[in-house]
């Protein structure tokens, strides 16, 4: 075990209005302040809903982070203007001593919260002087490097002296609304995509009777959720014993954070019924004016019909229709089932950051692609001899 910094340690920029302070503290300190959490989503620079306190009280409530998962989050005053959990460990090969963004099989991204305005610019210097009390460097990966709040900090840490090197990266579909569903229809740059939108449709309709159901903050998601849950768990995930209905702590977790309830994050499902049964489910988190499609899961013996694709083209429609955000993100590492659907692509990378007078990213890059390939490696080894 590496020991953790103590809680509560502090390092302070002076700023022209106020103090800035950066505080190694933990999850179960920030959790008996939700207004302040709260206010920072609700008041932050393209939030996303990856550390709001929906997201991160439900990983600690189903196991899946501890109580006193260290995080650092910059104050003026009482009010919080930047936050970023994280942990320490090894680096990789079993390099050093290395920082890391919390992540898990349920965050989309790792940026960190930062309040937008005047403040952003002294909280991100703050937050990189925390960054550099820590005394390593730091191993980051999903952070997006071409919008959101990852530019903003590396900008910072870049001010701070800092250096990088990205080790791999991807480029994820997202979709900008449109003025309407038809001028997104007009100038969609894969006409050839949305006519076989069209087609399998139709033959779903010549199956039976298809409806969409939208189910927002307000209404049954824990019925929606219900639902989900039982077709991913009929599906490949279910046999693998991936599916989040196959461990008591993930399918806690997903009826706790796509629960019903306002605030700045909220819960969506979109369930495509066919004769009544759902064929496909989508659970999202709206945030910030964007709508991470985080789980979705169809009906594998309509597989030749294409239920799932078919309803991410209804919420599309749904978004543009409705405007129930200003954004979809896919939330995915790759999707081939969205890259012909999703027009616009934001850059998700995986960086390695080192503090002034640490080591050379460069070094880090090469064993972190190292461990990556003897990873792949392994796995690819692993799949063949099931096959046997």
């Amino acid at each position: 075990m590496i020991p953790l910094p103590t809680p509560e340690t502090t390092t302070e920029t002076a700023t022209t209005a106020a103090a800035m302070t950066c505080t190694v503290t933990t999850l179960a300190a920030l959790s008996r302040d939700p207004a302040a959490w709260d206010a920072l989503v609700a008041g932050a620079d393209r939030p996303t809903p990856d550390y709001s306190r929906r997201a991160m009280e439900a990983h600690r409530d189903h196991g899946l982070a501890p109580g006193d998962l260290p995080c650092l989050a910059v104050r003026r005053g009482p009010h919080l203007a930047a936050l970023l959990p994280y942990r320490i460990g090894r680096g990789p090969l079993g390099w050093g001593r290395v920082a890391r963004p919390f992540a898990s099989p349920y965050l989309t991204v790792t940026a960190p919260l930062v309040v937008a305005g005047p403040d952003g610019a002294p909280a991100l210097a703050a937050l990189a002087a925390g960054m550099r009390g820590l005394g390593c460097p730091w191993w980051w990966p999903l952070l997006p490097t071409g919008d959101g709040a990852g530019p903003a900090l590396l900008a910072a840490l870049a001010r701070d002296g800092w250096s990088r090197a990205e080790v791999s990266g991807f480029d994820r579909p997202v979709l900008d609304r449109r003025a309407s569903h038809d001028a997104f229809l007009k100038g969609h740059p894969h006409k050839g995509r949305l006519k076989d939108l069209r087609r399998r449709r139709r033959r779903l309709e010549e199956a039976g009777l298809l409806t969409v159901e939208v189910v927002g903050p307000d209404g049954d998601l824990a019925g929606a959720v219900a639902e989900f849950l039982a077709l991913e768990k009929r599906g490949w995930k279910g046999r693998a014993g991936t599916a989040l209905a196959c461990r008591p702590q993930t399918a806690g977790f997903a009826r706790d954070v796509f629960r019903a309830g306002d605030g700045p994050v909220t819960a969506r499902a979109d369930l495509l019924r066919l004769d009544g049964r759902v064929v496909a489910a989508s659970l999202a988190l709206v945030c910030g004016g964007t709508a991470m499609l985080l789980k979705t899961t169809y009906d594998e013996d309509l597989r030749q019909l294409a239920p799932g694709v078919v309803l991410e083209a209804e919420i599309v429609r749904a978004l543009h229709e409705t405007r129930f955000a200003d954004r979809l993100d896919s939330a995915t590492l790759a999707s081939a089932v969205l890259d012909d659907l999703y027009p616009e692509r934001t850059r998700i990378a995986e960086t390695m950051l080192s503090p002034p007078g640490g080591p050379a990213p460069s070094l880090l890059v090469d064993r972190a692609r190292r461990q990556h390939a003897a990873k792949a490696w392994l796995k690819a080894r692993l799949a063949r001899l099931r096959r046997r």
